[in-house]
């Protein structure tokens, strides 16, 4: 006897829907993490010892967290998005090819 599986397609579809929606919604943090926490170095005074230092920890930092941080995060979701699609159309393919038989 041939053993059964059983994969529930819409709870797929749905963890996908979910991670299309996480994308979305960090958007709005990469543009945050982006543009809203842009600082001119003038903001930073001038002509003292340490601007310059303070002015390029700021610029790092903002730039890890647009990259190591969001980035990544958002890169993870997106191939975790990828791959449940596929495994699910793949289910449904099969599924397809088993009602013709």
């Amino acid at each position: 006897m041939a053993k059964e599986y059983r994969v529930d397609l819409d709870a797929l579809d749905e963890v996908v829907r979910k991670l299309n929606g996480v994308l979305k919604d960090m958007n709005g943090t990469k543009d945050k993490a982006g543009s809203g926490t842009f600082l001119p170095s003038s903001s930073l005074g001038k002509k003292y010892v340490e601007h310059e230092m303070l002015h390029k920890a700021h610029t790092d930092m903002k730039t890890f967290i647009e990259d190591q941080i969001v980035g990544k995060i958002e890169k993870l979701v997106e191939d975790f998005g990828q791959k449940s699609k596929k495994t699910k159309e793949a289910y449904d393919d099969a599924e397809h090819e088993n009602k013709i038989h």
